[in-house]
């Protein structure tokens, strides 16, 4: 993932930045930093287990601003309530089990829990433990409960935790967080639980359609737009299967299962058999339309070969499959990325598109202008089949991907039971 790049001075936060007391403790200081440089104002907030794993010098460096921990810190000041009530964002990294468990029951017995009883603002937690810990009835309930009241509680990561223990539980790479932080500063309602209970499957990234040992025919897609679908569908509840192409060495998103390819073959193969289990198909990959028709085991000599290297076959066209192959009451989302010509802009081409794919959405994004492939912001336009048609805002790609979901559970409200309800009945 790229980082985070500045912001307008309009766009600077006040932030609130809760360190609970775990050893993710020490990758929340990038967390910070990115923040920091993007121009936000970060307070920092740690619980006292805390700072037994970084100090408060480290947080001071990296804030220039005080820490306070204590109720009793700067007492004319009311920190308790103060930081609070000014904070554009809560954001609490790692969120242990006893700070999910004291925020749940509304504790105020340390400086960090009496801001969460006074914030009106999005407060985002990004729990960190042991796999056991995050599976425990208890943490299940108090995460309910949090949800319940609003409180974003992120999905976890799997991997490795402390020690030779690996699995749910680890803490989000830090560039996930702040984009999660910074989707929030931008849309304070971006990631509410409407997906919960659906299965959807994202397609990301580019294919490569192999020419020799050494060459390949490809395209420019970085994977960032399909990746940060998947990352705000798990955050709003969803079971994400995300088939990944070529993504330029992006983190696998937190919670999101991951299913590796490379030519369009290799994606369709997979695609196709995760579909029926699916609510939601999004196809956002760059799919190659066309494969080398000889492709050759060893490398093409740039003379004397005698062979032409660009003949070309066409590939199969996945999203007209799943069409045609959907199970009743699924969405199948298509993505163009389009440039106008002498037949017509963006849009005509867009509208065409959808109309001859027969998808029940499309997103278009236009080409070039800072947008589509290969940068961390995007803008277009939602078509719908019957005739809707929704601008996107410019902004970072989990921005534009909120807003698509919006309108993929718009639809699924008014038009499907989940895929389990269905495979049940």
């Amino acid at each position: 993932m790229t980082q985070a790049g500045p912001v307008r001075p309009d766009l600077s936060r006040r932030i609130v930045l809760g360190v609970g007391g775990g050893i993710a403790a020490y990758k929340v200081c990038e967390v910070l930093r990115r923040l920091a440089e993007a121009g936000h104002q970060v307070r920092v907030v740690p619980t006292e287990a805390a700072l037994r794993f970084v100090g408060a010098p480290t947080w001071e460096a990296l804030s220039g601003l005080p820490v306070h921990q204590g109720l009793f810190d700067d007492v004319p000041e009311v920190p308790h309530v103060r930081l609070g009530q000014t904070a554009d964002l809560v954001l609490i990294a790692p969120a242990t089990a006893d700070l999910l468990a004291r925020a749940a029951h509304g504790r105020a017995d340390d400086l960090l829990c009496a801001t969460l009883l006074t914030a009106r603002c999005p407060v985002l937690l990004v729990p960190a433990m042991h796999t056991e810990m995050w599976e425990h009835p208890a943490t299940v309930h108090n995460v309910a409960v949090l949800r319940s009241r609003g409180t974003i509680v992120a999905q976890p990561a799997s991997g490795r935790l402390t020690g030779a223990d690996s699995g749910a539980g680890r803490l989000p790479e830090p560039a996930e967080i702040v984009d999660l932080a910074t989707l929030l500063l931008r849309r304070a309602d971006a990631l509410p639980r409407d997906l919960a209970g659906r299965h959807v499957v994202i397609s990301a990234g580019g294919t490569r359609e192999p020419l020799d040992p050494v060459r390949y025919l490809g395209n420019r897609s970085s994977g960032r737009q399909g990746y940060a679908l998947a990352r705000v569908a798990v955050q709003r509840g969803a079971q994400v299967t995300l088939v990944a192409a070529h993504t330029a060495d992006l983190t696998d998103p937190a919670g999101v299962e991951v299913v590796r390819v490379s030519t369009a073959r290799e994606m369709r193969e997979v695609v196709l058999k995760a579909a029926p289990h699916a609510d939601v198909v999004v196809m956002v990959a760059a799919v190659a339309d066309f494969r080398p028709a000889n492709p050759q085991p060893r490398k093409i000599k740039k003379v004397g070969s005698g062979l032409d290297p660009v003949s070309l076959v066409v590939n199969p066209d996945i999203l007209v499959e799943l069409v045609r192959g959907r199970p009743q009451g699924q969405i199948v989302v298509g993505f163009a990325a389009e440039t106008g010509d002498s037949d017509g802009d963006v849009l005509t081409h867009g509208r065409a598109k959808l109309a001859r794919k027969g998808c029940d959405l499309l997103v278009v994004n236009a080409v070039g202008e800072g947008g589509a492939f290969e940068v961390d912001h995007n803008t277009g336009w939602l078509l719908s089949d019957d005739g809707v048609e929704t601008e996107l805002p410019q902004g970072p790609k989990s921005l534009l991907a909120s807003h698509v979901w919006d309108g993929i559970a718009a639809r699924l409200e008014r038009s499907a039971p989940p895929s389990s309800a269905r495979l049940d009945a």
